[in-house]
């Protein structure tokens, strides 16, 4: 971790810059499913829920980013697919880790089992 510090008293950290490009729900989600093998955005939106215009947004700003790339596989009517760049395959273990992670402490508290109750 960094201990550098900004003049404003903001620590220099590759996690915020990483935040800054896939610190959003709709964005790790739509990676997640890239990551699965899932190219096409009615199939990325089907599987995240994410809302249309929210997804449009995130999979523009991932691929300004550099994380994926989108390739032309109709040309009429015109429809793309989204593709992990190799930058975006980077974040594939951390997407696991963070899985794991979610599964043994999100999971229970964001959806506990009935026999909890």
């Amino acid at each position: 971790m960094s201990s550098e510090i900004e003049p404003t008293g903001v620590r220099v950290c590759g996690i915020a810059d990483a935040l800054e490009l896939v610190g959003d729900r709709w964005a790790l989600l739509a990676l997640r499913e890239l990551g699965f093998g899932v190219n096409r955005f009615g199939e990325i939106r089907a599987r995240t829920g994410a809302p249309k215009a929210s997804l449009t947004t995130r999979l523009r700003d991932l691929e300004r980013s550099g994380l994926i790339e989108r390739r032309r596989y109709r040309e009429h009517p015109p429809r793309d697919e989204y593709v992990l760049t190799e930058a975006g395959e980077g974040l594939l273990p951390i997407l696991g880790h963070l899985r794991t992670w979610g599964e043994k402490y999100a999971t229970p508290l964001v959806r506990p089992s009935h026999s909890d109750n």
